[in-house]
């Protein structure tokens, strides 16, 4: 008789059947190939994952790697057992029809997607049988972007293996010629160094990365499970001061213009720094950091400008002023001493900074205008739209404007298109260790005007990417593309006319026919390149557009992602699987988008004997009432259930029970085809095993027959475990005991299930901790529907608690906050009250509402800020699967240091100490297990999925779980 073991989660049991805890050469990847081909910047990257399952019985084998953000994934296969499956690329309103009718099928679905900081993850898995293969095939295309001078292109490798055969081979083909080629990242260093050869002969380069095993133990972030790191090939072209490189192909070009030796253009540029309540601590301080330096790049011929703001503007002069040396001390003084507080004006801020460029107009100058920020606007003009439309209205198109923002709680979409609107770009500054070094590198990115008023004009050409460019900086490119009209090279003429230094007329073309790439460049090729460019560029543009005109350029970027088979925000890949295997639906998220993951199992209603779907863990169980049973459906109808404490009642029925504030799943186990006790065939004799395992243990229950209990020990387990082995001859009774952790060990060919319907449900949450400068944040779940203190302050007064709602990770239904003994707020997804004594004010509108010391602000319908003397709290308004609920985000604790409740814990410091055959970390000085899940960060606008160490509460929490509950809300 086969037999498993089954894991049970932190805070309650699940019942399962799975497949034993696999040897470490269960299975293997024996092949991992990364190859990837560059031609005139446009990369194409093959990722082919072979993987054998050497077990007896069949195995889930999972494909998962990353792709950079700005590429598009083009292709996906799977070659199983002779077998091709294809990834196929539709529409995301098919791809949903597809999902929605393999759910109502029966059959298992998920919608997969993550985002991260320069990758996303694509992720998939296929059940292999036994001592049979898989390959999995990913293609993805994208144009390398050159900043600073050069081309990177980042290879992320991390087979979740040690690979006998691991390979990274990159071809270089660029018609100017290579000026230079060089290899960096975490996977050049160390030992790994020793595993790359890299060859550069004048238009070629050649980079090959073959680790041997013992080498992929050895980057920093490397172990026994194989490397995780980046490999980063670094490159650029040879320039000419003339048209730049132009290649064309089968009716259609392709123009990359960079010219270098150009003289510098001097720039205005005015800094417009938010200084509120939520730059509070790191962020600020980066802020300073970076601002210091920028301030040291500035070259003598430059103007500049500085302006910080909340809810006021605070200026350090009202006009621009020439960055001479003494200017630049005086201005260093005044950003040093940029300090957070108050509100977000943004409104006024970009209106002043414009007003100052527009009060400065310098013959044969460039202006810039920049704004950094981390939040969304809150006091002063808040209408978005208003926003945008009074900033288009000042600029004018006469300079473009940068917006950077910081953090994930800003609202990037509103950024992107102010920016857009402007002839600028928006981008993210992420909130890590080298945030002044993200804003500095971007900077850096403008900091050298080279051209002013860009027109690309190609006479014979049709079908045109953006041709008209505000500015051209040093180190970066502009890339155009486009139809030749009936294929003629002959009449087909490229020109470039631009503003240079001195406000001169410079223009750029050749005096020759230009040359076919027919050779050098694969049929289809540079269209492809032109597609990828055209879909970029339409996604940018609907941005700004509405109505009618809004839609046309969307169905145009549609038909032309799926002609050309790319992923992207308008399309999804479905990935087909052999029968009865799930479908999975892929589709790429755009900046900041909430990874969707959307996961239905169906169990059939009265089939599928040992089927266990939709199970979430329970909380400890103290007690039991053998009275209180009830049973809905038949045998094997198990689907959205929770499961049931390990506590047995011997009697006629020999069924488990349990109290009525849980839902569960029932095991009865016998023999197949004998009449069980109790009417229930099939159900005849009992026998098997249950562990119980707690930190501490429970005691042997009372009454057990002696002899019952031993301790268990293994790797899966901390503490002591206890093993009860009992068959039908005991009469086990009833027993209480405190239990956290259980697992149930069990012949598998006896188990049946049989669905159990409480009077009530208990739901878990999970919640993400973060850490002191580690990769990877806690986890840790809480289950119930109880209220929390999220934050008290006894000494001002200061209450704030949370209720938790029904949702299996959801957050909360209500949150209320006191100060003081009359002035209380009441939030819920639907609204805000602000109540003073018997006075009561329902926030219906974006404008602030102050009453005593508290001050009150709603951002549409997802977002409210309060404040509360120098307290700064904001309450996010999520969705998920239709419900809609809250989670609060700490901006700024109050001064004193007597702060309690779950939003007052410190980031987590934690050391891992074992990572085979499990993980084990020492937190608070104390060794545990802890298990690698995701958890959603509910902190940000849109939520991300991020991967995290779970462990228990106990491992997390300053004090008892019971310290954290409040009475009432």
């Amino acid at each position: 008789m086969r037999r498993t073991v089954v894991p049970l989660p932190l805070f309650g049991l699940l019942l399962a059947v799975a497949a034993a805890q696999p040897n470490k050469d269960d299975w293997d990847i024996y092949s991992f190939h990364i190859n990837s081909t560059v031609t005139s910047r446009y990369a194409t990257t093959v990722i082919t994952s072979r993987v054998a399952n050497r077990m007896d019985e069949s195995k889930e084998i999972e494909f998962h790697v990353q792709i950079p953000k700005n590429a598009f994934i083009s292709k996906f296969r799977m070659f199983i057992d002779g077998q091709v499956y294809d990834g196929v690329v539709k529409t995301k309103e098919q791809a949903q029809q597809q999902y929605t009718d393999a759910v109502s099928r029966g059959q298992s679905a998920g919608i997969v997607s993550s985002v991260g900081r320069t990758m996303e993850e694509f992720k998939t898995s296929v059940n292999v049988a036994a001592h049979k293969k898989v390959t999995f095939e990913l293609t993805y295309e994208e144009l390398l972007k050159r900043t600073h001078g050069k081309y990177e292109m980042q290879i992320h490798a991390r087979p979740m293996k040690l690979v006998k055969d691991f390979k990274v081979d990159v071809h270089i083909y660029e018609k100017a010629g290579i000026s230079f080629i060089d290899v960096k990242g975490g996977l050049s260093t160390k030992a790994l160094a020793n595993a790359i050869t890299k060859t550069h002969q004048d238009k070629q380069a050649w980079v090959n990365f073959s680790p041997t095993e013992d080498q992929q133990k050895s980057c920093d972030s490397c172990g026994e499970e194989g490397m995780n790191g980046d490999l980063v090939i670094v490159y650029d072209v040879n320039r000419d001061n003339g048209l730049g490189d132009i290649k064309t192909s089968a009716g259609y070009f392709v123009h990359h213009f960079a010219p270098s030796d150009l003289p510098r253009i001097s720039k205005n540029v005015v800094f417009v720094i938010d200084q509120s309540g939520s730059m509070h601590g790191k962020k600020m301080e980066q802020t300073r950091t970076a601002l210091l330096h920028i301030l040291n790049d500035l070259a003598e011929d430059d103007f500049f400008g500085l302006i910080s703001f909340d809810a006021e503007i605070i200026h350090w002069k009202r006009e621009l002023v020439q960055a001479t040396s003494a200017n630049l001390e005086i201005a260093k003084v005044f950003a040093r001493n940029i300090r957070d507080r108050g509100s977000t004006d943004i409104n006024a801020a970009v209106l002043e900074g414009a007003r100052m460029l527009n009060a400065h107009p310098r013959e044969g100058s460039a202006s810039i205008l920049i704004l950094l920020t981390d939040g969304d606007p809150t006091s002063g003009v808040t209408n978005l739209e208003t926003i945008q439309s009074n900033v288009k209205q000042a600029i004018a198109d006469k300079f473009p404007l940068y917006c950077l923002g910081f953090g994930f709680d800003v609202n990037f979409e509103f950024l992107e298109k102010m920016s857009l609107q402007n002839n600028g770009v928006a981008r993210r500054i992420y909130q890590d260790s080298d945030a002044d070094l993200q804003l500095k590198g971007f900077y850096e990115e403008v900091a050298t005007p080279l051209l002013t008023d860009v027109t690309m004009i190609y006479v014979g050409g049709a079908n045109l990417t953006q041709t008209n460019f505000s500015q051209y900086y040093n180190g970066s490119e502009i890339v155009v593309a486009g139809e030749i009209i009936d294929n003629n090279i002959e009449t087909f003429i490229p020109q470039v006319v631009a503003i240079s230094t001195e406000r001169r007329v410079k223009t750029f073309n050749t005096n020759t026919s230009v040359d076919s790439s027919t050779g050098t460049v694969a049929d289809g090729f540079l269209q492809r390149v032109w597609a990828y460019l055209t879909v970029k560029q339409l996604l940018e543009k609907q941005l700004l557009l509405s109505g009618s005109d809004k839609e046309k350029v969307k169905q145009e970027a549609l038909e032309l992602s799926l002609k050309y088979s790319f992923v992207t925000p308008l399309t999804s890949m479905v990935v087909t699987k052999p029968e009865g295997e799930n479908t999975e639906v892929l589709h790429k998220p755009k900046e900041g988008e909430a990874p969707q993951l959307q996961l239905h199992r169906h169990v059939g209603g009265v089939g599928g004997v040992g089927s266990v779907a939709g199970l979430r863990p329970l909380p400890p169980i103290m007690h039991s009432d053998p009275s209180l049973t009830g049973r809905v459906g038949g045998v094997g109808s198990v689907a959205g259930l929770r499961p049931l404490p390990p506590i047995m009642h011997s009697g006629s029925s020999r069924s488990f029970f349990h109290p009525p504030d849980f839902t569960g799943v029932s095991a009865r186990i016998g023999l197949g085809g004998h009449p069980g006790r109790g009417g229930h065939p099939g159900l005849h004799r009992m026998h098997g095993s249950v562990k119980y395992h707690s930190p501490p243990p429970p005691p042997p229950p009372p009454n057990m027959p002696s002899g019952k209990w031993h301790p268990l020990q293994g790797p899966s387990f901390t503490g002591s475990t206890y093993v009860l082995d009992y068959d039908e001859s005991d009469d086990i009774g009833v027993h209480s005991a405190p239990i956290v952790d259980h697992a149930y060990d069990l012949p598998v060919d006896d188990v049946e299930l049989e669905a159990v319907m409480p009077t009530s449900v208990s739901v878990t949450h999970r919640f993400l901790l973060k850490t002191k400068n580690l990769s990877l944040p806690l986890c840790f779940e809480i289950s119930g529907a109880m209220i929390l203190k999220l934050l008290h302050h006894p000494s001002k007064e200061l209450y704030v608690n949370g209720e938790l709602d029904s949702e299996t990770n959801g957050g909360f239904s209500k949150i209320f906050i006191h100060a003081g003994s009359d002035q209380h707020i009441e939030v819920d997804p639907n609204g805000c009250n602000v109540r003073r004594g018997q006075t009561a004010t329902q926030l219906t509108t974006n404008d602030p509402v102050t009453t005593g010391s508290i001050t009150v602000t709603r951002h549409g319908n997802n977002k409210f800020s309060i404040a509360v003397e120098d307290m700064r709290l904001v309450i996010l308004v999520h969705e998920k699967d239709g419900n809609k609920f809250l989670w609060p985000v700490l901006l700024q604790k109050p001064s004193a240091n007597n702060t309690d409740g779950v939003l007052a814990l410190e980031p987590a410091d934690y050391e891992e100490v074992e990572s085979s055959p499990s993980t084990k970390l020492r937190i608070k000085g104390r060794v545990t297990d802890v298990t690698r899940s995701t958890a959603a960060d509910y902190s940000i606008v849109k939520p991300v999925l991020l991967d995290c160490w779970l462990t228990s509460s106990v491992d997390v929490l300053d004090k008892p779980l019971n310290d954290y509950i409040a009475p009432q809300l």
